[in-house]
Order: structure tokens, then C-alpha cells, then sequence
């Protein structure tokens, strides 16, 4: 007896596993057909306009930097919803965290024509963005490691002209970053920085400025650029040094990611916050609830929602 064709798996090989903790990222690998994500991305946008159902609507969310508001979309549009529990993700990210994963954050990044590329970073904790400087995830004391998978999925085709992210292969394994530092917001900085020759930047901030080491700068002769077409995703750790390409202008097109963070369920979520703040902007985590996205949760120190704010049900593998 065959299995039926929605219990088809997508595990990592064990090739695959040790490619990724050689170098904190796979893939990219198929999801969408470029015609289906393109028909996908055409419904989505005024449902992203609408912002009403939006866990973070309203108040302080927008700041000069972000809009909160599109943050955790997930959480009220049922293609949201349903693509961050896919199988071809949710196998994946268990084969590298274990079987019991949930997804704690959603975000899009747009990047229009002109815009400059994002900042060389890493994080682990989370807490540079906030302005509480909390911590927003916490892992085990005994943990060997930090950070969140991150899986970023391409909504439109990205390009090295449009602005895809760029990758240093191996770079996952050390901070070179202290996030309890402070990053100075200068948005007269937006779209007007150079460094090594590239315009860069991070939201109105300067990266380097969490630099543990001054004097240090990526080696970027070894990023490898990671060209996607529509409706394909990568895996990768946050603690990966990651960046993106400026968006040459070529094309009148926006370039549009969509990344979704997970975690093992024994990771802490916020576990000192009842405000989101980030990027200048906050929000209230009262309609916050992770979501359980593998296995089960047996630890309890989590909120976890079983639906979204519409009443669309969450597939757990």
C-alpha cells in the first residue's frame, strides 16, 4: 500500500543535513510553479493593504523604517497560513531542528527599484532590533547554539539586479556581532551609504555599528549570490552572514521575499515581552501565538495559536 499523495515527505538526506551545518544554508528547493506563485501573488496584494484583521493593526506600528503591521501575516490570511505549514518546509526544517518545530515569526522584505542592498548580519537573539533590548527568543542554557531557521521564500523572481540575498558559506558557526549594543537610527543614511563599493544599509541603521571588532568587514570574496526564480525557498540560520544586492533600477519590478522563522517547541518566544518593538515601531503580542507547525509541544512556557484570527485552521505535520 502506497501512501496517499499529501503524506508524500520531503526529510533532508543525511548528505543534505551535513551540507547544512557545513554551511548554514540548502537549497534553493521548488514550491510554487512560477505561474501559480505569480497567480498566488496577484491575490495576496490587497489582502496586504488591508492591514484591519492584522494581529499588529493600528497604533504604533508603522515607523520610519518598518510597518509592524505586515508583520505575522500568517496569522490572518489563510495563503499565509497554509504556505508556512507546507510539507516541503515544515519536513525540511524538522530534519534540522527535530520533530517538534513551531513558527514564530513571518516578515516580508520588499525591495524596490533603486533601493540600496541590506546590510552584511547575523542574529541570534533578536534583541539588537528591539527597543527594549530583551532578548525575543531564548534558547535552552545547554544549548550549543542560538538563532532561528529561517526560510525565505521568493514571492517574485530574485535576482542579482533586483537585489537576491547574498550568503558567506560557513559564517553560521561564529557572532561577529554583539546584539546588546546600539544601533543609531539615521534615516537622512537610507539609500546614500557606500561600503566596499556597494550601497548598503539596514532600515536607517548601520549594521557595523554592532561590530565586535571595529575593524573587522566581511570577506566578501567568498558571498555567494542566491539567485531564486519565482516560488522557489531557501533554509537558512540566521547566524549565516547574510545580505542582499541593491536593486539596480533595470527593472520597474519589486523584488519580494517572504521568510518564515522557526524553532524547536523547547525554545522560549518572547519570553520577556508583551509589547513587540522594533525598528522604532511597537505593538502589542496580545493576538500573538506561535504556531505548531511539527510534532507537539511538551514544554508549556509557549502561547501557541491552533488557528488563524479568521478561524483558518494550521496544519501540524
Amino acid at each position: 500500500m502506497g501512501h496517499p499523495t499529501d503524506e508524500k515527505t520531503f526529510y533532508l538526506s543525511p548528505e543534505e543535513i551535513d551540507q547544512f551545518h557545513r554551511d548554514g544554508y540548502i537549497g534553493p528547493f521548488d514550491l510554487y510553479e512560477k505561474e501559480e506563485m505569480e497567480a498566488n501573488l496577484q491575490a495576496l496584494r490587497p489582502k496586504l493593504l488591508n492591514t484591519k484583521k492584522a494581529i499588529y493593526g493600528g497604533g504604533k506600528t508603522v515607523s520610519g523604517t518598518t510597518n509592524l503591521a505586515n508583520y505575522d501575516r500568517h496569522l490572518d490570511i489563510d495563503f499565509l497560513a497554509d504556505h508556512i505549514t507546507r510539507p516541503e518546509i515544515v519536513d525540511r526544517v524538522s530534519s534540522l531542528l527535530g520533530p517538534n518545530t513551531l513558527c514564530w515569526r513571518t516578515e516580508f522584505f520588499p525591495k524596490y527599484p533603486g533601493d540600496e542592498g541590506t546590510d552584511w548580519h547575523q542574529a541570534d537573539n533578536f534583541s539588537n532590533v528591539a527597543g527594549s533590548k530583551h532578548p525575543q527568543i531564548v534558547w535552552p542554557e545547554d544549548a550549543e547554539f542560538g538563532g532561528t531557521i529561517t526560510v525565505w521564500t521568493a514571492f517574485t523572481e530574485a535576482t542579482v539586479e533586483n537585489g537576491c540575498l547574498q550568503f558567506i558559506p560557513g559564517s553560521h558557526k561564529s557572532m561577529n556581532y554583539d546584539e546588546s549594543k546600539v544601533m543609531e537610527y539615521n534615516s537622512e543614511a537610507i539609500n546614500k551609504t557606500e561600503k566596499n563599493g556597494v550601497r548598503r544599509g539596514f532600515f536607517g541603521y548601520d549594521y557595523r555599528q554592532l561590530q565586535k571588532d571595529p575593524n573587522w568587514s566581511p570577506d566578501e570574496s567568498k558571498a555567494v549570490s542566491q539567485v531564486m526564480r519565482q516560488g522557489q525557498f531557501i533554509v537558512f540560520w540566521s547566524t549565516l552572514m547574510h545580505a542582499s544586492h541593491p536593486h539596480s533600477g533595470l527593472t520597474d519590478q519589486m523584488r519580494l521575499g517572504f521568510a518564515a522563522r522557526y524553532l524547536p517547541t523547547q525554545v522560549r518566544v518572547y519570553p520577556y515581552s508583551t509589547e513587540l518593538e522594533e525598528f522604532g515601531g511597537e505593538a502589542s503580542l496580545t493576538k500573538f501565538g506561535n504556531v505548531l507547525t511539527s510534532g507537539e509541544d511538551t514544554f508549556g512556557h509557549n502561547r501557541f495559536v491552533d488557528r488563524t484570527v479568521t478561524g483558518h485552521p494550521f496544519r501540524t505535520r
